[in-house]
């Protein structure tokens, strides 16, 4: 017989045992039947990935589920259908395997942190609204599916959200006001959507954002200044839209910005010579747009360009000599613009095609014909 002391102690024992496991105990049925419901929604007739979902406890071998050790709540809910996940690869599928909608009742898993469901393709319908009722998320991931409607309004009130990525869907309407009070976003991604609208002027408030990719859109209205105040800003993609005015002078002060796709807007005015002379800057696309006067000839040893195309605008005056003090141009392209006069000679011009600088005015010299 097990004495009375040692035989609490042995009890106690196997309960954390059973808890740090995962027992039943470990997923409240009202966790699970969220599960279910929301499984209910969507249809997935190839892979089987929803075979794992039975039992009592939904913290155990249910596929792309996971628990917090500590409460036993649902926290994660990661479901990609392109991956290199073993399930996957064994059904030889890649993508475009679910449909169905997502389910409001995801909502009731109040202590969710993840919710992710990407690549599916067939996955429509709206984002639920109540999505911004769960207080704890912080990745928001359903890019690479067929969802359409709007972004909710008040998706400001996420504030642990780090990752917000509707890509790839149909979303339409504008970007919520409340977008910029996500004060510890990181990761923005809203491109190829029909997204309208205006981009909020305190866009700049996110001081926590890293990738802002906005691209292929309907968006309109001006770029903010506010913009020019994200000193964690690295990718800023605006390209394929509707944005119309002047590039703010701003942009080209920003620290750690390495590559600002704007092409295939409206944009006019002139190109702001801080953009040009930025240090970080390896990446900048300006074409298809109205920009004109000089391209400013501010370009120095630290200048390293593996991308600038300034195509298909409005430029005036000549190529920039300086550009041969560049410390790298890889991808140069000045085409479909008034530029006149001889193109510098030596690099990076001698490494360049004639396509970089054609239908221009009366520009000339290698690789086009001597002047």
């Amino acid at each position: 017989m097990i004495p009375r002391p040692l035989f609490s102690v042995a009890v106690l024992l196997v309960a954390v045992a059973a808890a740090s496991t995962g027992d039943v105990d470990g997923c409240p049925a009202s966790d699970r039947s969220a599960l279910l419901a929301f499984r209910a929604a969507l249809s997935e007739p190839y892979l089987g990935i929803f075979s794992s979902w039975k039992g009592k406890n939904c913290c155990s071998r249910w596929y792309g589920v996971s628990c917090d050790p500590t409460t036993g709540r649902v926290a994660d809910i990661t479901l990609r259908g392109e991956s290199e996940d073993p399930i996957l690869a064994r059904a030889g599928h890649s993508g475009g395997l679910m449909s169905g909608r997502i389910s409001p009742e995801i909502c009731r898993l109040d202590r969710l942190t993840t919710l992710i469901l990407a690549d599916w393709k067939q996955i429509s319908g709206p984002i639920p609204p109540c999505i911004t009722s769960l207080p704890l998320l912080r990745i928001l991931d359903l890019v690479g599916n067929r969802l359409s409607g709007s972004i909710p309004a008040d998706i400001g009130r996420l504030s642990r959200l780090t990752v917000f990525n509707v890509a790839d869907n149909q979303i339409s309407g504008p970007i919520p006001s409340s977008l910029p009070a996500l004060s510890s976003l990181m990761h923005l991604e809203l491109s190829n959507n029909q997204i309208s609208g205006t981009i909020p002027t305190d866009l700049g408030n996110l001081r926590k954002l890293s990738r802002a990719l906005l691209g292929r859109n309907c968006i309109s209205g001006v770029i903010p200044a506010s913009v020019g105040h994200m000193t964690r800003l690295a990718d800023l993609d605006l390209a394929e839209n509707r944005i119309s005015g002047e590039i703010p002078a701003s942009l080209g002060f920003m620290p750690v910005l390495s590559s600002l796709y704007l092409g295939t807007n409206r944009l006019t005015g002139h190109i702001p010579a801080a953009l040009l002379a930025s240090r970080g800057l390896s990446i900048l696309n300006l074409s298809r747009n109205a920009i004109g006067g000089d391209i400013p000839d501010v370009f120095g040893y630290r200048s390293y360009y593996t991308e600038l195309d300034l195509s298909y605008n409005q430029l005036r005056g000549s190529v920039p000599k300086s550009l041969v003090t560049a410390a790298y141009v890889g991808h140069l392209d000045l085409s479909h613009n008034h530029l006149c006069g001889a193109i510098p000679a030596g690099s990076p011009f001698d490494h360049l095609e004639a396509a970089s600088f054609t239908n221009n005015d009366c520009l000339c010299g290698g690789p086009l014909p001597a002047c």
